[in-house]
């Protein structure tokens, strides 16, 4: 069932809980709370967690950073006929369509992180993605991922700031910014937060989390990064990492996925070749923009560990790779800040 996930009214259905989480330690403000509240928006969970004097301040900024998310959702969803995105798609290779600031700055980010990554992430991977469907655990025939291939191309995406316009050259081509859009909405819903007086806090929508600040102590928020082949019984956190003032996103291969004939097929797919990127089980990217992090797991995860670990050092942000044979890379300025479990024996240390 589709559900709309912008306005007011809509939070108000969808608000799960608003609750004090913890208390200050005796060394922070007097009177300040640790406040936490959650609500499914973008066809995913989002949870906001502020640091504020009382409740009522706390869930008055929450509802401005969710209203934030629900407007955006509107504007990015590829399903809904009614956003801009469908809108640009419709009119594939036929018109240039007026868009929001919001929809020429995205895609914009897009095709940066796109160079960046030489189109291992592409914002254009829509005519391959909807051939699959990892619910009904349904893959496309080869000749249909042919077919579609050469619909796939960032740099057929033209865009006209001036006249905040966006087009796509060929008739077939379909934007889907699925890959780009939460850490996005992370990062505009925490500038709400901001502008709202609040000093600390943290946005995730879903493994897109943007954090701000200190916690009410003085310390680091600690993010917690999911083992890719948690055992069954397991603590599924492989490891924790201290962040403030940064965006942290994983891309994983369990995260939609059916295994079929001893193969796992899953929804991080190579723009080059129209399957499954096979290189790696999962991606943290640590950056300063929730975006660059979103986007830039999404492409780390095709391109493989080796070329991008050298990726994340050369724009100056850091990351941890598992590939697929369970070894893991860590960028060498995060080393000293990532706290490993136990239950990740059954991986190796590059």
């Amino acid at each position: 069932m589709k559900v709309k996930s912008n306005g007011k009214k809509y939070l108000s259905l969808v608000t799960l809980y608003f609750s004090l989480v913890a208390l200050l330690s005796s060394c922070s403000s007097p009177g300040e709370h640790i406040f936490r509240k959650t609500a499914f928006l973008m066809d995913t969970l989002v949870t906001i967690t502020v640091v504020s004097a009382t409740k009522e301040n706390a869930e008055k900024t929450t509802d401005a950073a969710f209203s934030e998310i629900g407007s955006l959702a509107k504007l990015f969803d590829f399903f809904s006929p009614e956003s801009e995105i469908s809108k640009i798609n419709k009119n594939a290779g036929i018109s240039e369509v007026k868009v929001s600031p919001d929809v020429i700055e995205l895609l914009e980010k897009a095709t940066y992180i796109s160079d960046k990554t030489g189109g291992a992430f592409d914002v254009t991977i829509g005519p391959i993605e909807r051939l699959y469907d990892f619910h009904k655990k349904i893959k496309p025939q080869e000749e249909e991922i042919r077919k579609n291939l050469p619909l796939v191309n960032y740099k057929d995406l033209i865009m006209n700031r001036d006249r905040s316009t966006v087009f796509l050259r060929k008739k077939g081509m379909l934007i889907d910014p699925g890959g780009i859009a939460k850490g996005y909405a992370a990062d505009k819903a925490t500038a709400v937060l901001i502008k709202n007086g609040i000093r600390s806090g943290i946005v995730a929508v879903a493994g897109d989390i943007k954090t701000f600040g200190l916690k009410p102590d003085g310390t680091p928020w600690r993010i917690g990064i999911r083992n890719p082949r948690a055992k069954d019984g397991e603590d599924d956190i492989m490891a924790t990492v201290l962040l403030s003032d940064k965006a942290i996103s994983t891309s994983g291969d369990y995260e939609r996925f059916f295994i079929e004939d001893g193969k796992r097929y899953h929804h991080l797919l190579d723009p080059r070749t129209g399957h499954s990127a096979a290189l790696c089980k999962c991606v943290s990217v640590i950056a300063k923009e929730g975006y660059f992090a979103d986007a830039l797991a999404t492409g780390i995860f095709v391109i493989g560990p080796e070329r991008g670990i050298k990726i994340l050092e050369k724009l100056g942000f850091d990351g941890l790779i598992v590939d697929s044979q369970n070894q893991i890379y860590i960028t060498p300025k995060i080393r000293g800040k990532i706290e490993f479990k136990r239950t990740v024996e059954q991986y190796h240390f590059s």
